[in-house]
């Protein structure tokens, strides 16, 4: 199920790039593609092996709590507005991103899915959506001894370096919305910790920035 879903989603990712592009001639999709689509292809695979309840709670998609669903529905129109813009970018030619900020923009989002991927690997509470579950513990160790949302900050470089990695820099526009639902979602997802998990409380004491070291 796990891989069909990742291959699903790899089509359909190509399919809006190329789409909107009007041709498979555009290499920063390619590169794009492969420098995302190949990590997470082995993280899912490692997820099969070594830990399937992991990868079930990052299968979910429904957000129970209302705020977070409002949230997830306005960051899903400005994720595909994120993709199709830079297509159609390259399609008309409104903007022309130099190919080594491209490459840069694509270390970026490369060194965003490694953080991604380093998360879950210390976090097996990881969900994809905001729930507390039976038996969790609040997780101090590695990255979260950073910040107390690594997993936001590795999206938060993915998205808003996605722009430019796609030769693109009207796609910043849409990106833009990307710091305002992640500032959101955290303040919304604090607040039910801090009322579910009692040690909570003294982490955020010990743990002082929510998203970006020594800024926020």
């Amino acid at each position: 199920m796990a891989m069909s879903r990742f291959a699903a989603a790899a089509l359909i990712l190509g399919a809006i790039l190329f789409g909107s592009a009007g041709t498979l001639r555009y290499w920063q999709a390619w590169v794009y593609l492969a420098i995302t689509l190949i990590p997470m292809g082995l993280a899912v695979g490692h997820l099969i092996r070594t830990d399937p309840q992991l990868l079930e709670r990052r299968l979910k998609a429904r957000e129970e709590r209302a705020a977070q669903s409002v949230l997830q529905k306005v960051g899903a129109v400005a994720w595909l507005a994120l993709l199709l813009i830079p297509g159609l970018d390259q399609r008309f030619a409104w903007s022309s991103v130099p190919a080594i900020v491209v490459l840069a923009g694509d270390a970026l989002v490369l060194l965003g899915y490694l953080l991604f991927v380093r998360v879950l690997r210390e976090n097996s509470y990881a969900s994809r959506v905001i729930e507390v579950q039976e038996g969790q513990s609040v997780i101090t160790t590695g990255p979260y001894a950073m910040v107390r949302h690594p997993m936001y900050l590795a999206v938060f470089v993915m998205l808003c370096a996605s722009p430019v990695a796609l030769g693109s820099y009207w796609a910043l526009l849409p990106a833009a919305v990307t710091p305002l639902i992640l500032i959101l979602r955290i303040r919304d997802e604090e607040a039910m910790l801090l009322a579910a998990l009692p040690e909570y409380r003294s982490y955020v004491e010990r743990t002082r920035r929510r998203l970006i070291p020594g800024v926020w």
